[in-house]
């Protein structure tokens, strides 16, 4: 995978087929490959004529990794996903997130609304606004000597996702408590995209889908039947509803 060397960050990418260009950003302790390529979104999308760019973002896969809490503020990983679409000479594109990536697309909506054509927030939901509990434990496991050491179910899931992975758990630590900054009602009710959150029926991490699309002046809620954080990631309903809120989309 080609990697774009900025001043003090080095990003990995992928850029694959041809026609209107969709960003995707993926999760905590994801990758590209994980989050986009596995479970299909990379072919249904380029299948469906489009251009797909997805990265891995800061302290992840195969881009730098950084050890400090304030290297991983929501602006700042979305001004990587400015400059990656500045150096492809992409003007402007649809936008999906999942998880830490929603949060990432909403920071980069609000921005730079002008770069944005149709968003996608999966797997996060009003949890932006109010939080969602306290992710300390997670730092811990993830600084934990082993899996085994960890007690905390949250923790013990992430710790366990990050071991598979292979990631810099330290890199990873710093970024979980950077990326914890809430997001004001009054953000999201600027966005005038369109916008589609797309959260697991059983998702008990993302927050309240509805809560959420109240906010948005043009927000609509896909229900992903029978899934939880994880599992809801390369889901059928999942990539169709996007496949169809993408379809509509004027550009």
């Amino acid at each position: 995978m080609p990697v774009v060397h900025f001043e003090n960050l080095d990003l990995a990418y992928l850029d694959e087929g041809e026609g209107e260009p969709v960003l995707l950003i993926h999760g905590f302790a994801s990758t590209r490959d994980m989050n986009w390529v596995g479970p299909g979104w990379v072919n249904a999308l380029t299948g469906a004529g489009y251009r797909v760019i997805a990265h891995d973002n800061r302290g992840h896969g195969e881009s730098s990794k950084f050890y400090k809490q304030e290297d991983y503020s929501l602006k700042t990983m979305a001004s990587d996903a400015l400059a990656l679409l500045d150096y492809l000479s992409v003007t402007k594109c649809h936008v999906m997130g999942y998880s830490m990536g929603a949060r990432i697309a909403t920071t980069l909506a609000v921005t730079q609304p002008d770069r944005v054509s149709h968003l996608v927030l999966g797997g996060n939901g009003y949890g932006m606004v109010e939080g969602t509990g306290d992710w300390t434990p997670v730092h811990d496991a993830l600084l934990a000597n082993s899996l085994e050491d960890v007690s905390d179910p949250r923790g013990k899931t992430f710790r366990a996702f990050a071991d598979q992975t292979k990631s810099d758990r330290e890199a990873l630590a710093a970024c979980v408590m950077g990326v914890r900054q809430s997001i004001p009602e009054a953000s999201f009710a600027s966005i005038e995209n369109p916008v589609l959150v797309a959260i697991g029926t059983q998702d008990d991490v993302a927050g309240s889908a509805e809560d959420l699309v109240k906010l948005l002046p043009n927000g609509r809620y896909l229900p992903i039947p029978n899934r939880d954080h994880m599992r809801a990631v390369g889901d059928k309903a999942y990539i169709d509803g996007v496949l169809a809120f993408f379809s509509n989309a004027d550009t």
